[in-house]
């Protein structure tokens, strides 16, 4: 088995460590893929139901969060915005990790998402501030770091494009 060192700088410090390349891109695509069919699954289900919205869970939000107002508003006057939005959103954003396809972009989207979610079940009742959408939001940031989609992804052909070789900026977007 195959192995390297990572060496690095965290909080002013120099490490250096080893790690399995074989397990590790084993580990970072599976993560890819079940962040991605965790995310698609609830958007597609979201989708499916015609009487599904947003509206039930908006209005129920405590009225000890300190956006409760906001989340007022968005469900009474930005319904219409929100439900495709989130349905879409999490259905798309799922996909696309799943495919290995514009990962970055999908990972910052899907982490936005997510701190929308954390923020709105404030106060929590099950964790005192970490709980699974931080999971998920630190999931994403990683799967964006490692530019997971390079691993049997669609990215590590969108690099390869002419519009990208004309465009480096799209890179950002890839990984």
């Amino acid at each position: 088995m195959s192995s390297a060192d990572v060496r690095t700088e965290i909080f002013g410090r120099r490490k250096i460590f080893e790690y399995s390349e074989r397990w590790v891109g084993y580990s970072i695509l599976a993560l890819r893929l079940v962040m991605g069919w965790t995310l698609f699954y609830g958007g597609v289900t979201k989708l499916m139901d015609p009487g599904w919205s947003a509206a039930g869970y908006l209005s129920g939000v405590a009225a000890s969060n300190p956006f409760q107002t906001i989340w007022t508003v968005l469900a009474n006057e930005w319904l219409w915005l929100v439900d495709p939005l989130n349905a879409w959103g999490l259905t798309l954003v799922g996909l696309g990790l799943m495919a290995g396809a514009l990962v970055r972009w999908n990972a910052f989207w899907g982490s936005v998402l997510m701190a929308f979610y954390w923020i709105s079940s404030f106060p929590l009742s099950h964790a005192m501030v970490v709980d699974y959408h931080v999971v998920y939001i630190f999931l994403l940031f990683g799967l964006g770091t490692f530019g997971a989609g390079r691993l049997f992804g669609l990215d590590s052909y969108l690099e390869r494009t002419d519009i990208v070789e004309e465009n480096p900026w799209i890179r950002y977007l890839l990984g």
